[in-house]
């Protein structure tokens, strides 16, 4: 079993972090400290809490050069968008401070003259959070900053991949005065994150992975009482309806060409598969390929770069893997590899790809990809198109793309989703709920209802006089 953790840069292959695991004594610590903070800061005045979690979010900005920089290294997004994901962090951490009031207020049921009674929300204690590498920074800020204001401690653990980012949020935590041991970065084997669920160490957990990861996940919980939020995987789909004119086609072209490729296609809410009004198909295709092949694979820390490595050379394979057996089975590719020098056909350097003639009885319009590939298919109509959303495991988001603003709300109503974009794709707006259905998981982060989760009702029944 190793004892140290060693991230290994997708840039050039090099050992880039090097950590020792957790020991159990430490671990043991750890939750001692947090849980002993937690008491302190659940006392304190929300105001107060709020005040806090805005200094440690500045950390983010007055850092964000040295962050993003360590960002492109550790996982491999160009250096030209790494500085994006700190932007979002500061949108979304802003936003969940500036509801919290609202979300966390007790709930006032009329009283009568000799009794009054509410209910109050009470922080659930200690909240585990693993986060993943694609984005380090969006995925945790997600559940720890309302954690934190709704008053628990958290523990939180990074991926092995961007273990640099856990460290840092860390590090905001101390330098905005937050009780000691509030929340601490934790470097865990799967193994420790498994025992704090199964021995039931921590109250919450928040997940952002894999579905078979979710599932061992969900698993090591079971029988122990602990509430789960689950982010897991997505195969997300998109319609161009047939009302579009030619400008707002090509608009919709490039956007979702920026939707599918974006981080090198590795996002859960991605553009995996689109489906194209029959009468839209060919042109749109036109427009699609000619964005995608502007993209420039390149070193991510070279600024010419818009397409950077996937992480692995597994995760590339994988991709590799589904687009040989498209094109086998009938797909047209419409990319030549030989045109990115890079892709040696074996490496994390990965070009991107676009098949037509695809079906859903291919991988690569079912499983999801999680690197630069897409699938276009044609369809004759909304039901169709409907049909072939809604015929996957996954529902994170779906993106319709039409003039018919009632058109797209009907057809949302029928999408088996957890977010319904109209024209547009890839974003997550903080004041609504981030959530998903079928394997993609479970639990809702953002918004207000973000804030349910992370507490606990308490009744207040109290007899006057």
């Amino acid at each position: 079993m190793p004892d140290q953790l060693r991230c290994y840069s997708p840039v050039d292959g090099k050992q880039y972090v090097q950590r020792s695991y957790c020991s159990e004594e430490e671990l043991n610590t750890s939750l001692e400290l947090a849980r002993e903070a937690q008491q302190v800061w659940q006392l304190m005045p929300l105001a107060e809490r709020l005040k806090l979690l805005e200094g440690v979010l500045g950390y983010f900005d007055e850092h964000r050069d040295l962050i993003a920089e360590q960002i492109s290294w550790q996982m491999g997004r160009p250096c030209r968008y790494a500085d994006g994901e700190i932007n979002g962090l500061l949108e979304r951490g802003r936003y969940m401070l500036s509801i919290a009031e609202q979300s966390l207020a007790d709930i006032q049921p009329p009283s009568t003259p000799d009794t009054e009674h509410y209910i109050e929300l009470t922080p659930v204690g200690l909240v585990l959070t693993v986060a993943p590498w694609n984005y380090p920074l969006l995925t945790t800020v997600n559940s720890v900053i309302p954690a934190l204001a709704a008053g628990n401690a958290v523990i939180l653990k990074p991926s092995a991949q961007t273990p640099l980012t856990g460290e840092h949020f860390q590090r905001a935590c101390a330098q905005a005065g937050l009780p000691s041991g509030l929340l601490q970065c934790v470097h865990l084997r799967h193994e420790q994150t498994n025992k704090l669920l199964s021995e039931a160490k921590v109250d919450f957990a928040c997940f952002t992975g894999s579905v078979a990861a979710g599932a061992e996940f969900e698993k090591s919980a079971a029988g122990q009482f602990i509430g789960l939020g689950l982010e897991l995987g997505g195969k997300d789909p998109a319609y161009v309806r047939d009302d579009l004119n030619p400008e707002q086609l090509k608009e919709a072209a490039v956007a979702l060409a920026g939707g599918a490729f974006f981080n090198s296609g590795q996002s859960c809410c991605g553009i995996e598969r689109i489906y194209v009004a029959n009468s839209q198909f060919e042109v749109f295709c036109e427009h699609f390929v000619a964005e995608v092949k502007s993209l420039n694979l390149g070193v991510p820390t070279l600024s010419e770069a818009t397409l950077g490595p996937v992480v692995k050379a597994s995760a590339a394979n994988w991709v590799r893997k589904q687009i040989e057996e498209a094109v086998a089975q009938g797909a047209k590719a419409w990319i030549s590899t030989s045109d990115y020098p890079l892709d040696d056909g074996e490496g994390v350097y990965l070009a991107p790809q676009v098949l037509t003639n695809v079906n859903h009885n291919m991988s690569v319009m079912s499983e999801e990809s999680f690197g630069p590939v897409v699938g276009i298919m044609p369809v004759d109509s909304d039901q169709q198109a409907i049909e072939l959303m809604n015929d996957s495991d996954y529902g994170l988001t779906a993106s319709i793309w039409t003039k018919d603003v009632a058109a797209a709300k009907l057809i949302g109503k029928q999408i088996e989703t957890g977010t319904v974009f109209l024209n547009r794709c890839d974003y997550l707006d903080p004041a609504l709920a981030w959530t998903g259905v079928k394997q993609t998981g479970r639990g809702i982060s953002l918004s207000t209802l973000g804030y349910a989760q992370l507490t606990q009702a308490k009744s207040f029944h109290l007899r006057l006089g």
